[in-house]
């Protein structure tokens, strides 16, 4: 498979050096595109291999126009691939040569200008074997012979016997010397480690039992330089209220109610070699259009205790304890402390582990959930994560200092996030029956204060505080898990509250339909029942029911949270009945300028939502 992949990756070389697309010879175009070929050149290539398939390296392949108007030569790499990139169109003559094989001849093949041919040549017959040396010089006048005399008769001068013996046999050739497949040290499997690992940090136990942590024991593949990440989240959600726009409102999972919707598909993984560090993981699918990023930082390793890291990029999967990616939680729709409070931020981070069990990670940010500052100065923080053993992990993550708050040039925000796991139950040997059960929970609190603002109280307060506990157990070697659990929040201020997208509207533009002003209560509660089936470590199939109340109207009614004809205007202005912008956020002149009472438009907001769903994640 690796051969054909470097012969793939000559054949796309070669074709890139000859000019020719390479979105046209990659494969098969899919159906209703047009691919469009006028470059002058043609591409042979090619594997070189012996009789027993083994590929066969520095062989000279040699090419010649048989008009006698070209000639060209390479040499065979240590994979057996080879390619001709520039040849015009017309008839070629290929002959390959190296040591211990006979020549192979090819007498003709044709090139057409802007495709690529591929002929492989097999290297056959018995090898040649090199001559041995003769210790005395052959008469310049002796005739030549095919094969040694059976006896040669001394010269009269000297005494010797009568006859001479005829020499030995010709000494068989020497046999084919094995062809060593010679793979790069970088792409080779990292190095295995005999018992238990109690360098590495956190490899002395298995944690995949833990919420926001990935099940898979190890990756499909890996290589010295390269651990890839693919994840695939398709789903289907049902919200009870079927709003006639299928908008849900407040998640950051769950975005269209009664639609068969591809969540996200990411490609990339993990870059390690020689001690520097680069990430990038892409994102497509619903979860890009609704949170557009991507996941990516670069850094270095310095060989200090356990190890110390220095990144700088995106770091995700932060604050809240359930992770970015749905694969590694225990439910897909979390509660207000993971859906609410900021997961990401944009910075630079120090990773230091002064033993394999703990981890202490100082952070200089440009704030959360944002990639930008906006005012005065940077954010400080960090984490301090402690797992003692398999069984307890203490998560601490805390935030402070940054003015990163659009609009609010003076308004400094402060966090907390405090999370403990604890598996309290396992048994390798039982049958069907429960194998695991643990428990998550967390604690948050939060508050900006300055620029008129506070934490404590008074009509300008401006507070998160909220918490979440989850259950969950594992069934038949772990292929099944039930988990319930659920959560609150108190956020006056609505700081951190996810904004309805009425009329289209985000954090940067507001809404005049759900305002977030200092002193406005936001007062929330869920909880979650959820079912997964795992019969294989990269594939989860899961089904969920979930109800979410709220102290004010929130989550879409029946009659949706889009203006009649879709969004229109500003979404921080009205809407008239008509569907038309109103061109204002003042609710009095939005009536004056649509005509009187009941000509504004309202979205059907309510305090209670209750859904199904179910999906499948994958992750390789």
């Amino acid at each position: 498979m690796r051969i054909q992949q470097r012969l793939r990756g000559a054949m796309l070389s070669a074709l890139a050096a000859s000019g020719v697309s390479l979105a046209a010879q990659a494969g098969t175009p899919p159906v209703g595109t047009n691919v469009t070929i006028t470059e002058a050149y043609g591409v042979i290539v090619g594997l070189v291999t012996n009789a027993d398939k083994l590929p066969v390296a520095r062989a000279t392949v040699t090419a010649i126009r048989r008009d006698g108007s070209g000639i060209r030569a390479t040499i065979s790499a240590s994979d057996g691939t080879y390619s001709f990139a520039d040849l015009p169109s017309g008839s070629w003559a290929i002959t390959a040569e190296v040591d211990g094989y006979p020549t192979v001849s090819v007498p003709a093949l044709t090139v057409v200008a802007g495709k690529a041919t591929r002929y492989d040549i097999v290297m056959t017959g018995a090898p040649v074997a090199t001559a041995p040396a003769v210790a005395a010089k052959t008469p310049a006048n002796a005739p030549p012979t095919s094969s040694p005399p059976a006896a040669i008769s001394p010269p009269a001068a000297i005494s010797a016997p009568a006859t001479i013996s005829a020499p030995a046999a010709t000494p068989a050739p020497p046999a084919t010397p094995p062809v060593v497949q010679t793979v790069p040290t970088a792409l080779t499997s990292p190095d295995t480690t005999g018992g238990v690992d109690n360098f590495t940090p956190f490899a002395f136990g298995d944690f995949t039992w833990l919420n926001g942590s990935p099940r898979n024991h190890q990756p499909a593949f890996d290589t010295k330089f390269f651990t890839p990440d693919i994840r695939l989240d398709a789903s289907f959600i049902e919200e009870f209220a079927h709003p006639k726009d299928h908008t849900i409102v407040g998640s950051t999972e769950a975005f269209r109610s009664g639609e068969f919707q591809l969540e996200q598909v990411s490609f990339g993984g993990d870059f390690h070699w020689d001690n520097v560090r680069a990430r990038f993981l892409s994102m497509f699918g619903m979860f890009a259009t609704t949170t557009p990023r991507n996941d990516a930082s670069a850094g270095y390793h310095f060989n200090v205790n356990h190890g110390l890291n220095i990144d700088a990029g995106v770091f995700v999967s932060y604050i809240g304890l359930f992770s970015y990616y749905n694969y590694d939680n225990w439910t897909y729709q979390p509660s207000y402390v993971s859906s609410n409070t900021p997961w990401f931020f944009n910075g630079l981070r120090v990773q230091w582990f002064p033993t394999n069990k703990l981890k202490i990670e100082p952070w200089l940010i440009n704030g959360w959930q944002s990639y930008a500052r906006f005012n005065g100065h940077l954010g400080f923080g960090g984490q301090i994560l402690w797992m003692p053993n398999d069984s307890l992990k203490l998560v601490f993550n805390n935030y402070g200092i940054g003015e990163d708050n659009l609009g609010l040039p003076h308004t400094e925000r402060v966090h907390t996030d405090d999370s403990i796991e604890v598996k309290y139950y396992e048994n390798k040997e039982n049958g069907r029956g429960p194998s695991k059960m643990a428990f998550s929970y967390t604690v948050d609190w939060g508050c900006q204060y300055g620029g008129g603002i506070n934490c404590t109280g008074g009509p300008n307060r401006s507070q998160f505080f909220g918490m979440m506990l989850y259950n969950r157990v594992w069934f038949d070697h772990d292929k099944y898990a039930i988990t319930l659990g659920g959560g609150f929040m108190s956020n006056p201020g609505r700081y951190l509250t996810l904004l309805p997208p009425i009329n289209g509207a985000d954090a940067v533009s507001g809404s005049p339909y759900f305002t977030e002003n200092p002193g406005q209560t936001a007062n929330m509660w869920d909880t979650t029942l959820n079912l997964q089936y795992m019969p294989k470590e990269w594939i989860t199939f899961w089904t969920e029911v979930g109800y979410r109340h709220s102290n004010v109207p929130y989550f879409t009614g029946p009659g949706g949270v889009t203006p009649p004809g879709g969004n229109t205007g500003s979404p921080g202005n009205y809407v008239c009945s008509s569907g038309a912008t109103a061109g204002t956020n003042n609710l009095q002149q939005a009536y004056a300028d649509c005509g009187g009472p009941n000509s504004v438009w309202f979205p059907d907001l309510q305090k209670t939502q209750a859904s199904w769903s179910a999906g499948i994640l994958v992750k390789f």
